[in-house]
């Protein structure tokens, strides 16, 4: 039972940290999660979904992070990434934009990101799974939001999250799909409301008790943000509500991203320790990157016994 619920938890950690799962691990297990991921932004899409393939960078990062159920129904999950991030062009910035001086000689910035912490709360346990769920996100330190080579956005949020999953003991007992569903509440910066909805759907497979396979594919939509326009002859022309001073500056952190992405990830079980990786394609957005996610890492199980 305990390597079943482990399993669940690896397989949810594979798209991003801090993601849910529909049915809980055990009282008194845990897990101990090292991520690293390499995220290439391959270019941007402007309001009307056109691509231009300028503004590239890189980001990495290892991801720490605990997971440990309280109960048989309370998890709590805490962790903190360190990013690094580089502007890869081709062409520079343009001086009237505000970008940090590592951009311009092209060097890599690096330094912890945001604080995370998690409560998930399973309602229902059985062939059905139903867990509500909470986060915290606060920035770990002053770092700079400009730029594409900036560690973050540097905005507090809450998000609220309902995961619910199935397993298809009829077609195979190793079968499972979930979905979740999120809406996060970002503080606003330059008077800007650009709170956000996520949602997910997956499917995972089992082998053995040891490999699990999974295909999702993920939606987010922002309410509110700011759009970058297009290029003419285009309604909204760039650079669309980014028309202030004031909105230049804040604007990498308010766009309207809107974006649809696919993704395939597996996880494998050893002994004393687990496997997993995974990639995510951005299959379309609009004011949003293009690009693709690889992720890779390793599991720790831990278990506190009690009376």
């Amino acid at each position: 039972m305990i390597k079943a619920a482990l399993t669940v938890v690896f397989i949810a950690a594979l798209c991003s940290p801090a993601a849910g799962q529909a049915w809980p691990a055990p009282e008194g297990v845990g897990a101990v999660s090292l991520t690293y991921q390499v995220i290439e932004n391959t270019g941007h899409t402007l309001t009307d979904g056109s691509l231009i393939p300028d503004g590239k960078s890189r980001n990495m990062s290892v991801f720490v992070e605990g997971d440990y159920a309280v109960t048989d129904r309370l998890s709590i999950t805490a962790g903190l990434p360190y990013v690094m991030a580089k502007y890869l062009g081709p062409n520079p910035p343009p001086p009237p934009v505000p970008y940090l001086p590592n951009e311009r000689c092209g060097c890599w910035n690096h330094g912890v990101q945001d604080f995370s912490l998690l409560a998930r709360y399973s309602l229902v346990n059985t062939a059905l799974g139903l867990m509500p769920s909470v986060s915290l996100g606060v920035p770990s330190h002053g770092y700079d939001f400009r730029g594409e080579a900036a560690l973050g956005s540097h905005l507090r949020e809450i998000r609220m999250a309902m995961d619910a999953g199935v397993r298809l003991d009829q077609v195979s007992p190793n079968l499972s799909v979930q979905g979740r569903y999120s809406y996060a509440i970002v503080e606003k910066a330059a008077d800007v409301s650009h709170n956000r909805s996520n949602a997910s759907v997956e499917a995972a497979y089992l082998f053995a008790r040891k490999l699990s396979v999974r295909g999702f594919a993920a939606w987010q939509h922002t309410h509110g943000g700011l759009q970058f326009g297009s290029l003419p002859p285009a309604d909204l022309v760039f650079p669309g509500e980014v028309n202030t001073p004031e909105r230049l500056f804040q604007h990498d952190r308010l766009l309207k991203d809107n974006n649809w992405r696919l993704g395939a990830g597996a996880a494998y079980s050893l002994p004393s320790v687990d496997l997993f990786v995974s990639y995510i394609s951005y299959v379309k957005g609009t004011d949003s990157h293009a690009g693709h996610v690889v992720s890779f890492g390793v599991s720790v199980p831990f278990e506190i016994s009690h009376p």
